[in-house]
């Protein structure tokens, strides 16, 4: 059977299950790939061809019924990989001990017959929105390699969307799932704080911190959240009052909210045109009244910057030098953090997260939408851009519309919305706490509608056939 480069992952576990082709050999394929894709992208920062291999052919010895069997995937550089250092995007992390066990989800996604190829490039501890990386370069966007792949988990984005990884797992602290999604124009899906673990990942900050996966299509990024959360759930009891995952037979069809005010004045003319578009697929779609994003965001910076500077000062006092100056002065910032800022940005969470959820019954919807993103990719090098009419940094206004929603850990799924030519911009899609069915079945609703399907335009070979 020929699987073209941009296959997807449930047709390549059909073809595999069914008989029509070998793990091995899409493993094999994939790897050619990567080999001929990555030197453009910089999405990889390890290739694990002989663990790869050596895991296609446990597949192929069968049983071959796992939902992702001989799916490859890729891993952001923050999840453990057994006989590999965990770099974390770090240079000072380069002479930590390899780690002796895969971490949690890697375990979960190849339980489900999943192969792992490779870890991926990523922003410096997380810290970042960009995917500019001062130790191992820029990593670029699949639809134009002179932008920015958008970050932190920068490699996760560009090689799901580049097709060298057909599912990637990556984290989001204040976006860093979705705002590569949404530059890179591929899905993405923040579960619940705490429906995943987090066991064998380098943190960033601990109250803040997601994982989840990335994909090409909404069903791919279906199957691998029911993998993830099936094969996983057992395993982390620090969130026991947590309802149980949805299966995907549950998925229903919702009624919208459309986040604007502060979501819309913060958005480029792309942006709001781009919501609108995708309103289209939502008849049922209603503007929900929601003040305090502005507070969310800043509470969500406070809580970042002290706790992930709390944790990173003792390698800070021993090798400041071996950091991204950028990123060592963010910590160093967090650092001197009062106390009582600390505090208020605590009470501003709650209060926001209150807020949130009254928005949701006064206004009788199942999920939210408003950008992911302010814009789409800009170039890579560039340091400020003009929004609303003013002047900007880039780099934190990246996360602009994203962070509002990371420190009260509800599911959120990204979905590019872009048309041939045109430059990704993905929307986010917000649910209540534990209702991650109602943002994946927004998803397929809105890919389903035609906004989606647009393979970058990267110049690579293409791949004839695995056989």
């Amino acid at each position: 059977m020929n699987l073209a480069p941009f296959t997807s992952a449930a047709a390549i576990a059909r073809a595999v299950r069914s008989g029509e082709t070998t793990a091995r050999a899409v493993v094999e394929a994939m790897l050619a790939r990567i080999a001929a894709v990555d030197p453009v992208v910089n999405a990889y920062s390890v290739v694990t061809a002989e663990r790869a291999l050596a895991r296609a052919d446990a597949v192929d010895a069968g049983p071959r019924d796992g939902p992702l069997a001989g799916v490859p995937f890729a891993v952001k550089n923050l999840f453990d990989l057994a006989g590999h250092t965990t770099l974390a995007g770090a240079a000072v992390t380069r002479s930590d001990p390899p780690a002796t066990r895969d971490a949690d989800l890697v375990e979960a996604l190849e339980a489900a017959g999943a192969i792992c190829v490779g870890a991926l490039h990523m922003g410096e501890f997380a810290y970042d929105f960009t995917g500019e990386n001062a130790h191992y370069g820029p990593c670029r966007n699949p639809h134009d390699p002179a932008r920015m792949s958008g970050g932190s988990s920068s490699g996760s984005g560009a090689a799901t969307a580049a097709g060298i990884a057909p599912v990637s797992l990556g984290s989001d602290t204040n976006g860093s799932l979705r705002v590569p999604a949404s530059l890179c124009g591929v899905f993405s899906l923040k579960p619940t704080y705490g429906r995943l673990p987090r066991g064998g990942t380098y943190p960033f900050v601990d109250s803040l911190d997601h994982l989840g996966p990335l994909a090409r299509t909404a069903e791919d990024l279906a199957l691998a959240y029911d993998a993830l959360a099936a094969a996983s759930g057992a395993r982390d009891h620090a969130f026991v009052r947590r309802p149980a995952a949805a299966p995907a037979a549950e998925r229903r069809t919702e009624r919208i909210g459309i986040m604007r005010g502060w979501f819309e004045d913060n958005a480029a003319a792309e942006a709001n045109e781009r919501r609108d578009r995708a309103l289209t697929a939502f008849p049922d779609h209603v503007d929900v009244a929601l003040d305090g994003a502005e507070a969310g965001r800043a509470a969500a910076y406070l809580v970042t910057n002290a706790e992930s500077a709390a944790f990173h000062l003792p390698r800070l006092r021993a090798a400041p030098d071996a950091f991204d100056p950028d990123t060592r002065d963010r910590f160093l910032a967090g650092a001197l953090l009062p106390a009582a800022w600390i505090d208020r940005a605590q009470r501003v969470r709650r209060w926001w997260l209150e807020a949130v959820l009254r928005a949701f019954a006064a206004s009788d919807v199942d999920v939210m939408l408003a950008p992911a993103t302010p814009f789409t990719a800009p170039a890579i090098g560039q340091k400020t851009l003009t929004l609303a009419g003013r002047e900007v940094p880039l780099r934190p206004n990246l996360g602009l519309l994203a962070q509002p929603f990371s420190c009260i850990g509800l599911p959120v799924a990204t979905v590019p919305v872009f048309g041939a030519g045109e430059l990704p911009l993905g929307m986010q899609l917000i649910a209540r706490p534990w209702d991650e069915g109602a943002v994946l079945s927004a998803a397929a609703r809105l890919e389903a509608a035609g906004f989606t399907a647009h393979p970058p335009r990267i110049a690579a070979p293409r791949l004839s056939s695995v056989a």
